[in-house]
């Protein structure tokens, strides 16, 4: 069976319209499979945006102007005093405290700030009280989980990377950005901002119906009041786009004459930065956007500056040390430097971690590598 039967029929089964999926290596890209949409279909990439903001910040890190060790609220003065939740008074309110420990760069590119999402922690939501209003700074002010570096939670912290690039650079995020990464890969559908994109192109956003059914689900992730760009969530972009993104790195840093990164600083962002803490356990306060997930059950899974790390290999093919991560529209990558495999599976629905789209993720991995071998 082909890559593209396997992943017709995973569709097919959960019921999914359409996906647009890639497999390269090293050398260059090896297959293209567009079904239900065209080969370059816009998507609205959400959380895929943060690993490619977390590059721009090691680019900074390179340049000295970064420390990732250094208290970041000395640059963003926001975080110069973070209070870290102890509990809740009888009326509901939040109780603080200050925290023991700094937040730093390190923190915020491993999530292991403290800061999480109001759809996955659920103290989080409540110490917050009603929603605040997306892309207005307020909905990145919040009270840490637990103390800088004593836990892994996943949110808001690349925002606030996002934050930190500009600071650093003295440039807007979408412009250093288009400036040093995108720009210089030749990623020309890219961009911060639904309102860039070619409509015609654009993927319309599903979300399951009551019967299961998918339903149009129009949906701006990283939009809102704009009081910010989003460096957790903000960029659209193409499935060939991210393939030369995950190339690059693949490559160490470097694509088609393109220097982005150095190989070492590459190698750091590879190398598992949360000691025993384990990443990639998401619980759900709104099932309607995200289910609950636990990837790589099996083991646990580390981070690196910017990436889930698998430390064992994967039941679906994937070698240890692989590099992954993914968008709550169901967007998907992963970077496999032992096997010289790279992959983008680009789909548009909610929740996030739909039993349907996993599944199909799951066929996808596994004819990738039974191709592959």
């Amino acid at each position: 069976m082909t890559i593209a039967d396997a992943l017709n029929a995973a569709l097919t089964t959960a019921g999914i319209p359409g996906a647009v999926a890639m497999v390269g290596n090293r050398a260059g890209v090896t297959e293209t499979i567009a079904i239900g949409h065209a080969a370059d279909a816009v998507f609205q990439l959400a959380s895929m945006t943060k690993a490619i903001v977390s590059v721009a910040a090691m680019q900074l890190v390179e340049a000295g102007k970064l420390n990732l060790d250094a208290p970041i609220g000395d640059l963003l003065p926001d975080l110069a005093d973070p209070q870290v939740i102890t509990g809740f008074s009888e009326g509901g309110s939040a109780q603080i405290r200050p925290a023991a420990q700094p937040i730093t760069l390190r923190h915020l590119l491993t999530h292991t700030s403290g800061m999480g999402y109001d759809f996955v922690h659920a103290d989080m939501a409540r110490a917050r009280g009603a929603p605040p209003v997306p892309g207005t700074m307020e909905s990145i002010r919040t009270p840490l989980l637990f103390d800088p570096g004593d836990g892994w939670a996943y949110g808001i912290s690349t925002d606030w990377v996002g934050l930190a690039v500009e600071a650093a650079s003295g440039q807007r995020l979408d412009a250093y950005v288009a400036q040093h990464v995108t720009g210089p890969l030749g990623m020309a559908d890219t961009h911060f901002g639904l309102e860039k994109a070619d409509k015609a192109r654009l993927v319309a956003n599903m979300a399951r119906g009551a019967d299961g059914a998918l339903v149009p689900f129009p949906i701006n992730i990283g939009g809102g009041a704009g009081e910010f760009i989003s460096g957790g969530g903000g960029m659209i972009g193409t499935a060939a786009d991210y393939m030369r993104f995950v190339r690059m790195l693949l490559n160490g840093g470097s694509l088609d004459g393109a220097v982005v990164l150095r190989p070492e600083t590459v190698a750091e962002m590879s190398r598992n930065q949360i000691g025993t803490l384990r990443a990639g356990v998401m619980e759900t306060t709104m099932p309607a956007l995200s289910a609950r997930v636990e990837w790589f059950p099996e083991m646990t899974a580390g981070w690196g500056l910017g990436f889930l790390i698998n430390p064992e290999a994967g039941a679906d093919g994937r070698a240890a040390g692989s590099l992954a991560w993914a968008g709550i529209c169901n967007t998907y990558f992963w970077i496999d430097p032992a096997s010289d495999v790279v992959a983008v599976l680009l789909m548009q629905l909610l929740p996030f971690a739909d039993p349907g789209a996993l599944a199909v993720l799951a066929a996808f991995e596994r004819a990738v590598y039974a191709r592959a071998h």
